[in-house]
């Protein structure tokens, strides 16, 4: 095995699960792993807040075979979740147990095919996405240049943006289970509802075939460019921050909601409710998770006590608290 930092001893690990000690594991079990593993790899590298612990195992896998072959290996009383770029994601601050998998840009490639399909990557970011089908005059992804995300994480969550979310687009999905099984799904199985799939636990999504309409290229372009316009004029996109906080509520919108409850600009610690839009929050430098995290929450409370409407969180908190 290729290991970034100092090859794992043959004795075991242990996992840590909110402070506890559980079953042993040795990474090394996983026999001819071709990628790369961290111990207690960093997060806050390239999450979109800067914030939160380690990884307790950090795994970047050569291709979708050597991440079906480590997942065989791997004791499955070990926890796996799959990370993309992180812009939909709060890390508490003690980290995530187990293994955190991270797809390389090996597996962020995009490839147009007939009937105005497009395969990509689950590492492939949704601009790359949306700018392939652009180029291949294939509209109807276009509100993919609107996702910071990539395609498994946009997968995961049936992300959406300007009218359009992922389950309009998806024929198919690739994903290796837990177990190590490498199975193609039609978009049907996953179950979509808005911001939700029924991905099980521990299978990452490694490819998604997506269907749009032929068209016209200047008009999907110009399409694009207005969203790309519409998210800097509303969006602090220049900041530490991660992509709408909270879930719309049926007929509402939930930055109006919050703006309304007198949330705009409100801090905790080094966090803050953007002043240019209410719906995302912000890391000034300073904050921990914990900060953007009970921020959060009193954005809740507040909106609850002044419209009786309780926010559901649209940003993924995993981890556990330090």
């Amino acid at each position: 095995m290729n290991f970034r930092t100092t090859p794992f001893a043959s004795s075991a690990s242990k996992v840590r699960s909110s402070g506890e000690e559980q079953q042993s594991f040795d990474p090394l079990r996983a026999t001819g792993f071709r990628g790369v593993a961290e111990m207690d790899g960093s997060l806050a590298d390239f999450i979109w807040f800067r914030t939160g612990g380690p990884a307790e195992l950090l795994v970047r896998p050569a291709d979708i075979e050597d991440l079906a072959h480590f997942f065989a290996a791997l004791d499955p009383a070990i926890p796996v979740m799959p990370v993309g770029v992180g812009s939909n994601l709060i890390v508490r601050d003690g980290g995530i147990p187990g293994v955190v998998v991270r797809l390389p840009k090996a597996m962020a490639k995009v490839a147009i095919e007939p009937n105005n399909r497009v395969r990509a990557g689950a590492a492939a970011m949704g601009i790359t996405v949306a700018s392939a089908a652009r180029d291949a005059s294939i509209a109807g992804l276009e509100f993919l240049r609107g996702i910071p995300g990539t395609v498994g994480g946009a997968v995961r969550m049936n992300a959406g943006a300007y009218g359009r979310d992922t389950s309009d687009i998806l024929v198919e999905v690739t994903v290796v289970t837990r177990d190590g099984a490498i199975e193609t799904w039609p978009a049907e199985k996953l179950g979509y509802t808005y911001r939700h799939s029924n991905l099980p636990p521990g299978a990452v999504v490694v490819e998604a075939l997506f269907e749009g309409a032929s068209g016209d290229k200047a008009v999907i372009a110009a399409e694009m460019d207005r969203i790309a316009a519409e998210r800097e004029a509303s969006q602090p996109l220049r900041s530490r921050t991660g992509g709408s906080t909270f879930k719309n509520p049926d007929g509402h919108r939930a930055w109006a909601l919050i703006d309304a409850a007198g949330c705009r600009g409100l801090t905790r610690g080094g966090a803050q409710v953007s002043e240019k839009h209410c719906n995302f929050l912000l890391n000034l430098g300073s904050a921990s998770s914990a900060d953007i995290e009970a921020l959060g929450e009193e954005v809740r409370d507040k909106v609850k006590a002044h419209a009786g409407i309780e926010l559901e969180w649209e940003i993924r908190r995993v981890g556990i608290g330090k």
